[in-house]
């Protein structure tokens, strides 16, 4: 006997349930398995009844991201500017690592929402209001969001930080094993580079290091200009 999915009763459908289940369907299976027949199917809906609320695909993933990034801005005027932007830049690698696919849509698709470009307009906001030149702020903005990205990219491709021990040790003799001649210092830190270079520690190392440069440069001259003949 043929079974069917039971569809789900009239107007049971909404925007968050939908996109809700669409962030589901990205975490397990990615970007490509998301199709707006299969997310209807999963919702017990027909596939007309998704375009009620998105006009394509397109719309849809793009609601996505807003609805993933919807909290991820500085609080206005609340303490110290590079505080405000650490807090910020862990919390974003801690969703980019959590949903994976973010890191699709944030490299395939330009700035469309609301909530994404809220967050975008809060931290550049902080950077000029520190006092960096409208340069030097776009690039910090930038330098910060593509450390990010390349971190949590690294954490999901390699799973760093969830290494199992043996694996880590093979890689450990493996780098050991190094001509010494050629490779002293590599040999030398092998223990360090599978231990002390992963994950969520090792991405907020980059962002301190992104972060006291920045201010290196603002206390230096107050204007914290980029010099463009380099």
């Amino acid at each position: 006997m043929e079974h069917h999915r039971r569809r789900a009763p009239r107007n049971s459908l909404s925007r968050e349930g939908i996109l809700a289940r669409a962030v589901a369907v990205l975490d397990e299976r990615g970007p490509a398995a998301l199709t707006m027949r299969g997310l209807a199917e999963s919702l017990g809906a027909r596939p007309m009844a998704l375009y009620t609320y998105f006009a394509s695909k397109d719309e849809l993933l793009d609601a996505v991201r807003d609805h993933v990034l919807a909290d991820l801005a500085p609080e206005p005027g609340e303490g110290d500017w590079a505080e405000r932007l650490r807090g910020v830049g862990l919390d974003l690698y801690r969703l980019l690592v959590s949903h994976p696919a973010l890191i699709h849509l944030f490299a395939t698709r330009p700035l469309a929402g609301h909530e994404a470009a809220d967050a975008t307009e809060a931290h550049l906001r902080v950077l000029r209001e520190a006092g960096f030149d409208r340069a030097t702020a776009a690039r910090a903005h930038l330098a910060l969001l593509h450390h990010a990205l390349g971190a949590a990219t690294w954490e999901v491709q390699l799973n760093a930080g969830r290494e199992p021990e043996p694996t880590r040790g093979r890689r450990r003799l493996a780098l050991e094993s190094m001509p010494a001649e050629r490779y002293p210092t590599l040999r030398d830190l092998a223990g360090e580079l599978v231990t002390d270079t992963v994950g969520e520690q090792q991405f907020a190392f980059g962002l301190d290091a992104i972060l006291t440069g920045l201010r290196a440069r603002l206390d230096a001259d107050g204007s914290a200009s980029f010099h463009h003949d380099l």
